[in-house]
C-alpha cells in the first residue's frame, strides 16, 4: 500500500481549518482561543454550550424551552430541554425557504443500473409534506410504528422525514435482514405499518425483497398496512398492492408539522447485544437530531453547498446518521445503492468525481478494500475531497493513513468516529482544528465527558480500559423500548453513576483515543452488528442441531467474520460436509447473506461453566490463540482439548 510504519506521521491542520472550519467558528463565537479550553466549557457548563450549539446549528423551536436537563429521576433518566417544542424536520425544510438553497439538489440517488435521480430542497420540503398527508390519509398517526426497509435514495429519505414531520416513529430495518429479524424488531414494537421495496440490485442480479417482508408479515398480526416502492428491476406490482408513489401523491400543501416534546419518539432503531432478542434503542426529536446537528458541524465540517457522500444502509443507525448530517447543513446528499465494486473499484471514485463530493465517508472494511485494489479505486479524480470520514468498527493506522494519503492526498483529515447505535455519533472522535494521529480521536465529543477507566470506574491514562460517559448527554437513547431494565443493565448497571459503553479503550499520554473492540461478545461482520444468541436461536431451530455458540473474529476483509460451532443431535445422520453447508445457509435464509457463517465447526462438546452457560469467550480465545485467562469457571476443561483438535492446533 506504500505506506511504512515510518511514514505514519500526524495529520497537521491546514490554515483554513484553524479560521474556516465549523468547529473554529464555535470556538471563536464562544471566545476560545485553545480547543481544550472550549471542551473543558462544553462539559463544565453543558447548559450554556447547547444553548449556544442551539443557535449555531440552526435548530428551530416552536416552543423555546426553559431548562436544558432534568435528572429528578436519576442521571440514567434525564429530561431534556424542559418546556420546548419541536419537530426535526423543520430544520431540514428551512433551507427550502432560504434563497440561497431552495434550489439547490438536496438528493441526488444513484442506483447500479438506473438512471440517477435528484430533488432540490424545495422539491423536498414538497414531496415530505405530500407524504406526510398520504400515510395521514391511511390512518397512520402520530406515535404510530412504521417498518421502513428500503435502499438509501429518494424515497428512503422521504419516508424518515415525512414520517417524522407527522409524529410517527420509524423502525429502520437491514435491506439484507431474512424474515426472522424482520419479525424479532417489528413484533417487539408492534407495528402498524411496514414500506419496503420490492427489491434492489446487487452486483446486477435482482433481489427480492418484497418476498422476505410479505413472508414476515405472516407472523406479525400488529401490520395494518404493507406499502411497496417499486423497483424497476424486478416485477410490476401485484393487484390490491399500496404503491408509495400513491401515498406520496396525496396533496400536503400547507401541511404543517406535528409538534412535538423533546422527548417524543422519532426513530425505534434494533441492534443487537450478546444475550436476548435485539434490544430497540428509542431515539426522540430532541436527542438524535440536536446531537447529529452538532456533531456534523463540530467533527465533520460540514456545511451548506457542501457535497457530502457516505455510503450508508438505512436499515443502520448509519442511514439515518448520514442523512441527517447532509441535510441538517444544507448540503446535497448523494446516495448510491449497489455494491462499491459494481461494475469495478472505480465505481465510487466516479461518484465523488461526478458530484464534485467534498466529504466522504467510508467504512474501514471499504477502505481495505479500495487499498487492496488501489490500481483500479483511485483512477477517478478525487480532488474535489476536503475531509473524509471512517466510523462502524475499528481501523488499523496502516489502512487509516492509506485512506488520508490517497483519497485525502496526504491533505486532507480522516475524522474517526465511535459512539453506537445507542448513542447516535460521537463518543470519541476528532476535530479538524488539532493534529490526529493515525487510527486515533483526537478528542471526547464536545458535550459528552467520556473516559477511559478501570475496573472501579477510576479514569486512567495509558493502560486499556472500558470507555465509560460519567454524565447524560445529548443523544444517547432514551431506553430500550418496552424493555427500560435491559437499558439500565446494558450500560448504568456495571459500574453504577456511569455509561459503561462496552468498548475497550486506551487513552494514551499524548491526550489521542483508540478504540481496541467490543468488550462483550457483540459479533461486527463490515461494520454490521449481530447478536451470537440471534444466530444461536436460530441454528436451534434446526433439527440436527442441539447446541450452538456464534463468536466473531478479526477478518483481514470484513473486519470480523462470523464463526459457529454446533454440537449435533441425536437425529443427525453423520454427514459433517452436509451439516456445515445447512448451517451456512440456514443463517444466509434467516438473518441474511451478509451474515452467513465463513466456518462452521462441528463439536461434541462446548466449554460452559458450572450453570452450563457456553463460554464464547473461550472459543474466540482459543481460536484466535490468545491467553485464556480466567478458567475458574471452566466446568468441562476437555472441551478446549477438542476444540484445539478441531482447529488443527496442537495440545500442550
Amino acid at each position: 500500500m506504500h505506506i511504512s510504519a515510518s511514514e505514519l506521521a500526524d495529520w497537521q491542520p491546514r490554515p483554513e481549518d484553524l479560521t474556516n472550519s465549523k468547529v473554529a467558528q464555535l470556538m471563536k463565537r464562544l471566545g476560545y482561543s485553545r480547543y481544550e479550553d472550549f471542551y473543558a466549557f462544553s462539559v463544565n457548563d453543558p447548559a450554556a454550550y447547547w444553548r449556544e450549539v442551539n443557535d449555531f446549528c440552526g435548530v428551530i423551536w416552536s416552543k423555546p424551552y426553559h431548562t436544558y436537563i432534568d435528572t429528578t429521576a436519576g442521571i440514567e433518566n434525564p429530561t431534556w430541554f424542559v418546556g420546548g417544542e419541536l419537530n426535526w424536520v423543520d430544520m431540514v425544510l428551512r433551507w427550502a425557504d432560504d434563497p440561497a438553497t431552495a434550489s439547490q439538489s438536496a438528493l441526488i440517488a444513484e442506483r447500479e443500473q438506473i438512471d440517477p435521480e435528484q430533488l432540490t430542497y424545495a422539491q423536498l420540503k414538497k414531496r415530505v409534506c405530500d407524504f406526510a398527508a398520504g400515510m395521514g390519509k391511511l390512518g397512520i398517526k402520530k406515535g404510530d410504528r412504521v417498518g421502513l426497509l428500503m435502499e438509501n435514495g429518494i424515497e428512503a429519505n422521504i419516508t424518515l422525514l415525512g414520517l417524522s414531520f407527522m409524529g410517527a416513529i420509524v423502525v429502520p430495518l437491514f435491506s439484507g435482514f431474512g424474515v426472522d429479524a424482520i419479525v424479532a424488531r417489528l413484533a417487539s414494537c408492534e407495528a402498524r405499518a411496514v414500506i419496503a421495496s420490492t427489491g434492489f440490485s446487487r452486483r446486477g442480479n435482482f433481489v427480492d425483497a418484497k418476498t422476505i417482508v410479505q413472508n414476515a408479515c405472516l407472523q406479525l398480526p400488529s401490520i395494518e398496512h404493507k406499502i411497496w416502492k417499486y423497483s424497476p428491476e424486478g416485477p410490476a406490482l401485484e393487484a390490491g398492492d399500496i404503491d408509495w408513489r400513491h401515498i406520496a401523491a396525496v396533496n400536503g400543501d400547507g401541511l404543517v408539522s406535528a409538534r412535538m416534546s423533546p422527548s417524543d419518539p422519532f426513530m425505534v432503531i434494533y441492534t443487537s447485544g450478546t444475550t436476548g432478542k435485539p434490544k430497540g434503542p428509542v431515539h426522540t426529536h430532541g436527542g438524535f437530531p440536536l446531537k447529529m446537528a452538532h456533531d456534523s458541524a463540530v467533527h465533520f465540517d460540514v456545511r451548506a453547498g457542501d457535497v457530502f457522500c457516505w455510503p450508508a444502509d438505512m436499515g443502520w443507525v448509519a442511514g439515518p446518521l448520514v442523512s441527517s448530517s447532509a441535510l441538517l447543513n444544507g448540503a446535497t446528499l448523494v446516495c448510491y445503492d449497489g455494491a462499491p465494486d459494481y461494475p469495478d473499484w472505480t465505481r465510487m471514485g466516479q461518484l465523488i468525481e461526478k458530484y464534485k463530493v467534498t466529504v466522504y465517508g467510508a467504512s474501514p472494511t471499504l477502505i481495505r478494500g479500495y487499498a487492496s485494489n488501489a490500481d483500479i479505486a483511485l483512477k477517478p479524480d478525487l480532488k474535489s475531497i476536503r475531509l473524509l470520514i471512517t466510523a462502524g468498527e475499528a481501523i488499523d493506522p496502516i489502512h487509516f493513513k492509506w485512506f488520508e494519503t490517497h483519497f485525502g492526498r496526504g491533505i486532507c483529515p480522516v475524522i474517526n468516529v465511535t459512539g453506537g447505535t445507542e448513542a447516535t455519533c460521537a463518543l470519541l472522535s476528532s476535530v479538524v482544528v488539532k493534529p490526529i494521529a493515525p487510527a486515533s480521536f483526537n478528542t471526547c465529543s464536545p458535550g459528552v465527558r467520556t473516559e477511559v477507566v478501570d475496573e472501579s470506574g477510576a479514569p486512567i491514562v495509558g493502560t486499556i480500559g472500558e470507555l465509560a460517559v460519567l454524565t447524560p448527554f445529548v443523544g444517547m437513547t432514551q431506553s430500550f423500548w418496552q424493555d427500560h431494565e435491559r437499558y439500565l443493565d446494558s450500560y448504568w448497571r456495571t459500574t453504577p453513576g456511569m455509561w459503561i459503553h462496552g468498548d475497550l479503550a486506551l487513552h494514551d499520554e499524548r491526550d489521542s483515543y483508540f478504540v481496541l473492540g467490543r468488550s462483550d461478545d457483540t459479533i461486527k461482520v463490515a461494520g454490521k452488528r449481530l447478536g451470537p444468541a440471534e444466530v444461536e436461536e436460530i441454528l436451534l431451530a434446526l433439527e440436527p442441531i442441539s447446541e450452538a455458540a456464534a463468536i466473531g473474529v478479526m477478518d483481514p476483509s470484513k473486519g470480523q467474520k462470523l464463526v459457529v460451532f454446533v454440537i449435533p443431535s441425536s437425529s443427525w445422520d453423520g454427514n459433517e460436509q452436509g451439516l456445515e453447508e445447512l448451517v451456512k445457509r440456514h443463517v444466509a435464509d434467516r438473518m441474511g447473506k451478509p451474515f452467513r457463517p465463513s466456518e462452521v465447526y462441528v463439536m461434541q462438546q462446548l466449554p460452559k461453566t458450572r450453570s452450563l452457560k457456553v463460554m464464547r469467550r473461550l472459543i474466540r480465545n482459543v481460536y484466535m490463540q490468545e491467553k485464556l485467562g480466567d478458567l475458574s469457571a471452566l466446568n468441562n476443561p476437555g472441551a478446549l482439548d477438542e476444540l484445539r483438535q478441531r482447529l488443527g492446533q496442537s495440545i500442550s
